[in-house]
């Protein structure tokens, strides 16, 4: 092994001290990837309780409604979906109170917008039950799809949501400080990952490939919901390089396990810190442009559905 591989090891791994510096000197917060993960693992949680819920209210709608205890057109019809109509109609409150300056002060958006997540769940759900999953004229047909549409963009709203309090300028701070500090950045001449070149490759290489994507609806997607997957993927590769290379010194070296396992831990701890800080910049990226596409596509639909609701209403009172 050259004398800058073995320099560039000992830098990396500490060969005479093995300790490996902690996350916050390579991200300027203390376990930024460990509470990263953990924030991740929170969200996804969250969400599949809220889209387990969802569709269970769903299912349990549909049962009740073949159950044949009432009718659209009769009382018990009617009533539920005048409570679903009144959800619906409470709706507007939040963006009541966000944009209007005399309600600034009606408590926390945070809360408003819990309120209207449920409001989005059980207003839709309540107008299904009420129609019993049918449709009987033009107007109800328009005024029901239009209803899924937007409870369905608000699904999808609701998603991206959870993930758009990111900030990329400090994200992109992150991604940095780790180029630099890894010797991975194009201004260094020398990598702390010399001694596998490989992997040095694949990282580079993921990092072009992710952060200077080209940028449209396709890649925001995949950078959603593939990318996490891909990240994986291109860890375990790298994994598999490193210790192949770090087998084969420890057996020319003369190192102890022990070396060689914390050696190894550290290295995979420099790429998975590095695959994460690229992996939250292009997330960042993707879930910003998505929600100002999404809040574009939302606003339609609910000026639909007002208008197709206002029309159903007035017919089945006049007829």
């Amino acid at each position: 092994m050259s004398s800058s591989s073995e320099s560039a090891l000992q830098t990396v791994l500490g060969v005479s001290a093995f300790d490996f510096p902690d996350s916050s000197q390579f991200t300027g917060r203390p376990a930024a990837d460990a509470v990263g993960n953990q924030s991740g693992r929170l969200s996804l949680s969250k969400d599949i309780v809220v889209y387990l819920t969802i569709a269970a209210l769903v299912g349990l709608s549909w049962k009740i409604s073949q159950l044949g205890l009432f009718k659209a057109g009769d009382d018990t019809g009617y009533w539920i979906g005048v409570a679903g109509g009144v959800m619906m109609l409470l709706l507007f409150s939040y963006p009541l109170r966000k944009h209007f300056r005399f309600a600034r002060n009606w408590g926390r958006v945070k809360w408003w917008f819990l309120v209207h997540m449920i409001l989005g769940v059980g207003g839709p759900t309540l107008i299904l039950l009420h129609s019993t999953f049918h449709v009987g004229s033009l107007n109800a047909a328009v005024a029901m799809y239009s209803m899924i549409a937007v409870a369905l963009s608000g699904v999808v709203g609701r998603f991206l949501y959870a993930r758009v309090n990111c900030d990329l300028h400090f994200e992109r701070a992150i991604l940095q400080d780790l180029q630099a500090r890894a010797g991975l950045d194009e201004a260094e001449k020398r990598s702390r990952l010399v001694f596998a070149p490989k992997v040095e490759e694949r990282l580079v290489e993921f990092e072009q490939h992710e952060v200077h994507a080209r940028a449209n609806g396709l890649t925001y997607l995949r950078q959603m919901f593939w990318l996490p997957i891909y990240q994986r993927l291109v860890y375990r590769q790298c994994a598999v390089e490193l210790r192949q290379v770090l087998l084969a010194m420890a057996k020319q070296e003369r190192w102890h396990k022990r070396d060689y396992i914390v050696r190894k831990n550290n290295a995979n701890m420099l790429v998975n810190q590095y695959l994460n800080a690229v992996t939250r910049v292009a997330q960042c990226k993707a879930v910003e442009r998505l929600f100002s596409l999404w809040h574009v596509a939302h606003i339609p639909f609910v000026y639909l559905l007002v208008i197709s609701a206002v029309v159903h209403v007035v017919a089945v009172h006049a007829y």
